[in-house]
């Protein structure tokens, strides 16, 4: 039911004192329908990515009022499962992402419970790890990822240090729903809650044994300071500029240069728009740098540093990887290495989320790996391992990733992390270049030895209220129509992890797919060719991602663009 939107925006503009900004935006909105509906249509929805929406006045918008409430439902649901709960809280450079994360300590400390703070940002693995180390009952980070700069968010963790999986943000999600946004929230001031020792900061220690444990994920130490490599890296103005400068220089990359424009933290991204690796528009200003500079690879993090992109200096220019690449890089890289070292352990395991290429799995089988596919998100990867190291058999763990330029190795976190991965890029670019060779080199012996495969993500928007619900048409559209046919390719089954079934087309046999259930749709088709489709968990927008296999990547991308088009008429887009 959507909400009395008339009715929402005067009670705000009466009510909505904490924050001066919101009084000024309420005060503007006046007479603007269309700004009025999208404001309080709906509330902003609480799911197992927590809160993600554009800061401004309004339940659909990420303000003080509804961290408020989100962090009050919280508080009530910890004090209903836990005996003295506390609470680890980071925040990136997003705009309002301080005051955010102070509101929720607030929050937190007026119900008592315990928080513990990082003093300045902080990357998001770096707070899955306070959670882990200071034995909390939740975390919080203020992020909207690799958002526009409009967006801010609240990700939300659980005692293990992973995003809160289905079940306990349900829960959470109910104890929100009783909150009353403007009366229904205990609050304190921040600096009273530190005076009365409610908050503390945490420690330097903690930071230094986070950086201890990304030591330990080298394969070759040492590999970087003999090859010499040459770094331009950018934190897209957000986390990663100390943590990831500091990693590469402990490891031996003696030369990092990083971009000035976007060295400092800045929520507003003024050089890029969408501070997103996964896009060109991300390295811009690294590629304009590498003109008058010989770098053999260009790095970005995202701005809570949990995601990692890299372009490639090779044969005088430089080659942008993708996500599905770099995962299967690594993948080969850690696989080979540790079997030549002989420490490769029994029975391991590579982690992946259902939308990354298969290609990975190819890899795996050729070392003896288990490639375990996991729903996207990456609690399911940071649940998979947890369970792995109560049975005592962490060690098994080698790699997850997820095709959205997301990786971990290692136990410093149970998130992405691109700290880490900023480490282990830089190392097997090091060996790579000793031997004479550039990732580019290394991808290309890679599909000469597995097959090529090409993997695009079409990405379609859909803001507002009306976009939600045509995302919905869409989907149900689908569900009750599958295409026989893709490019030319024969559907050879379909899955819908909605209701958790896989459906062989040819002879009507289903199973189930032995995941928890999302909105996800696959078509298998002939020859090892895929497409999936799903909306975006944090964005409104659907993801089609294809999976094209031919002899060469002139005949994978005319292959993937006929797949691409099939997809668009049979969704509806024009």
């Amino acid at each position: 039911m959507m909400n009395d939107i008339h009715a929402l925006y005067e009670l705000w503009k009466e009510k909505a004192v904490l924050d001066p900004d919101l009084k000024t935006e309420l005060d503007a909105m006046e007479g603007n329908e269309d700004a009025i509906l999208d404001s309080f249509y709906c509330n902003l929805q609480f799911g197992t990515g927590g809160l993600r929406g554009v800061i401004g006045a309004g339940t659909n918008r990420m303000n003080v009022y509804t961290v408020g409430q989100t962090t009050q439902g919280l508080a009530d649901y910890l004090n209903a499962n836990f005996e003295n709960p506390s609470v680890a809280i980071a925040f990136d450079s997003r705009i309002k992402s301080e005051v955010f994360a102070h509101q929720a300590a607030g929050v937190l400390a007026a119900n008592g419970i315990k928080v513990y703070i990082y003093p300045e940002l902080m990357p998001t693995p770096m707070l899955s790890f306070a959670v882990k180390r200071l034995g909390c009952s939740s975390g919080i980070v203020i992020t909207a990822s690799h958002n526009p700069s409009k967006y801010n968010g609240y990700k939300c963790y659980d005692p293990h240090g992973y995003q809160m999986t289905d079940e306990a943000a349900a829960a959470t999600y109910e104890y929100i729903g009783k909150v009353d946004i403007f009366t229904g929230v205990k609050r304190m001031d921040f600096d009273d809650a530190l005076a009365e020792d409610m908050v503390d900061f945490i420690e330097d220690w903690v930071k230094e044994e986070f950086f201890a444990e990304v030591l330990k994920t080298q394969i070759n130490p040492g590999i970087c300071k003999k090859a010499g490599l040459k770094i331009i890296y950018t934190p897209l103005n957000g986390t990663g500029n100390k943590p990831v400068r500091r990693m590469l220089r402990v490891v031996g990359v003696k030369d990092v240069s990083v971009v000035p424009e976007q060295e400092k933290p800045d929520g507003h991204f003024p050089t890029c728009s969408y501070p997103n690796p996964e896009f060109r528009e991300a390295f811009e200003s690294a590629l304009a740098m590498a003109e008058t500079s010989d770098a053999d690879l260009l790095i970005a993090t995202d701005p809570d540093c949990d995601r990692i992109g890299i372009a490639v200096h090779h044969d005088g220019d430089y080659r942008l990887m993708t996500g599905n690449e770099v995962g299967a890089m690594l993948s080969e890289y850690i696989l080979e290495q540790r079997t030549a070292k002989g420490n490769l352990p029994e029975h391991p395991y590579i982690l992946k989320s259902i939308v990354t290429s298969p290609l990975i799995s190819k890899i795996a089988e050729a070392y003896g790996c288990e490639m375990v596919d996991l729903l996207t998100g990456f609690k399911y990867t940071g649940e998979f391992i947890t369970k792995l190291a109560e049975k005592g058999e962490f060690d098994r763990f080698l790699l997850g990733m997820e095709e959205s330029y997301g990786y971990l190795s290692g136990a410093q976190a149970r998130d992405k992390d691109a700290v880490g991965a900023s480490v282990l890029v830089a190392e097997m670019a090091s060996y790579y270049k000793t031997l004479g060779m550039d990732l580019v080199d290394f991808m290309d012996s890679i599909y000469k030895k597995y097959g090529y495969y090409l993997n695009v993500v079409n990405n379609f928007g859909f803001e507002g209220a009306q976009g939600m619900q045509q995302m919905q048409d869409i989907m149900s559209a689908m569900r009750k129509a599958a295409p026989a046919q893709l490019g030319g390719k024969k559907v050879e089954k379909t899955s819908d992890y909605k209701l958790g079934e896989i459906v062989c087309v040819a002879s009507g046999e289903k199973c189930d797919t032995g995941l928890p259930r999302s909105n996800v749709l696959s078509y298998d088709l002939e020859d090892g060719n895929r497409v999936m489709v799903r909306p975006s968990g944090t964005e409104p927008k659907i993801k089609v991602y294809i999976t094209s296999r031919a002899a060469d990547r002139a005949a994978a991308e005319k292959q993937a663009e006929a797949f691409s088009a099939d997809m668009k008429s049979h969704m509806g887009i024009k």
